[in-house]
């Protein structure tokens, strides 16, 4: 029994020494042309793709350095818009309490005039009233000075009484 033949007898698991068989020599030349030329094929491979993934971390980086600055820049402008908006805010609640303010002296000042020229309107009527009363008082004096008189004076002072009460009256 020979020491190779010892082990292939068993069945299934079996190791072969023989050199031609086992194609040892083909691969001792495969194994040998991959450990001598798959470095610079697959080193060339890999430092491509490291250099892609270098590339794409800085562009990451940059992206990040510039969304950052972009969003320090918008928060900034968000807090000055906040700050201009509270600004309008209190400059329109200032003109409506000056408009509000406006509009009151306005409408207490046109009730004064209203009051005032009613109150003009009462003294021309009461003027004008007066006067009526006046004058029809005037008249109801001479039409009874009138009627009474006839019998009391005569004809001619009679005449100069009606001409003097018409001056009269005509001056009032």
């Amino acid at each position: 029994m020979t020491f190779p033949s010892l082990f292939a007898n068993h069945g299934g698991f079996g190791l072969n020494l023989n050199v031609f068989e086992t194609n040892i020599i083909n691969l001792a030349i495969v194994i040998f042309a991959l450990y001598k030329f798959l470095p610079n094929f697959l080193g060339g491979i890999l430092e491509r793709r490291r250099a892609i993934i270098l590339a794409d971390l800085k562009d990451a980086e940059e992206r990040l350095a510039s969304a950052t600055t972009q969003l320090a820049q918008a928060q900034k402008d968000l807090a000055e818009a906040q700050q201009k908006a509270e600004q309008i805010r209190a400059d329109g609640k200032a003109r409506a309490e000056a408009i509000r303010f406006e509009s009151e002296k306005r409408t207490i000042d046109e009730m004064a005039r209203l009051k005032q020229g009613a109150a003009a309107d009462m003294d021309a009527e009461a003027a004008r009233v007066s006067t009526q009363l006046r004058r029809e008082a005037a008249r109801l004096a001479i039409e009874k000075a009138l009627a009474t008189l006839p019998g009391k004076l005569s004809p001619e002072a009679q005449a100069q009484l009606v001409s003097q009460s018409i001056k009269t009256l005509g001056n009032a």
